[in-house]
């Protein structure tokens, strides 16, 4: 069977009535938008500012090298009243403080990974210097309970389990073969 391309065709340029629809190919647009204003900020040394209003009316920004400098120097310079309407203002102020929240959410979250961390470095070293204290199998035989006899027997038979499985995957060629081999090839 045979396909007949029609070719490129001119598409009108108009705004989608489906919702839905608007809102996947703004996600999509978004991201090569920015894609490329990356790629033109690093073939060309530029420094750019892009903010994008979603459907949903959010904020997106890209700015190199950074949002909040392009901002506080197109600010600095032209002033917060010239030039920008008093809604540009509240949007711009709306995604400073979006910024700043988001941060705050990220460092939120880093601080209590760090007391989780410090909990669990807490419990290894006592845990450590615990073991340090009882090691029982270390001592000599005649001075163990029958508990600890029964343990160190456990513990002796799960060695000799794990050196005999070793010693017969050794000395088997079919495990070298497949282990070397990797997965067979179909040609």
């Amino acid at each position: 069977m045979v396909r007949i391309s029609k070719g490129r065709k001119k598409i009108t340029m108009t705004k989608m009535q489906n919702e839905s629809n608007l809102q996947v190919t703004f996600s999509k647009r978004r991201t090569g938008l920015f894609k490329k204003s990356s790629e033109l900020t690093t073939l060309c040394a530029a420094e750019m500012l892009v903010i994008v209003f979603s459907p949903g009316k959010k904020v997106y920004s890209f700015g190199h090298p950074s949002v909040e400098e392009l901002v506080d120097r197109f600010m600095g310079t032209h002033g917060l009243s010239s030039g920008l309407s008093h809604e540009t203002q509240q949007l711009v102020e709306a995604h400073r403080m979006s910024n700043i929240r988001d941060m705050n959410t990220r460092l939120m979250e880093v601080q209590e990974q760090l007391e989780v961390e410090k909990r669990r470095g807490e419990a290894v070293t006592r845990a450590l210097q615990h073991g340090r204290e009882h090691r029982w199998w270390e001592g000599s035989i005649e001075k163990m309970t029958y508990l600890q006899l029964e343990q160190l027997k456990g513990s002796l038979e799960n060695v000799k389990a794990m050196v005999a499985q070793n010693i017969s995957e050794v000395s088997n060629p079919l495990h070298l073969l497949a282990a070397t081999s990797g997965p067979p090839s179909y040609l």
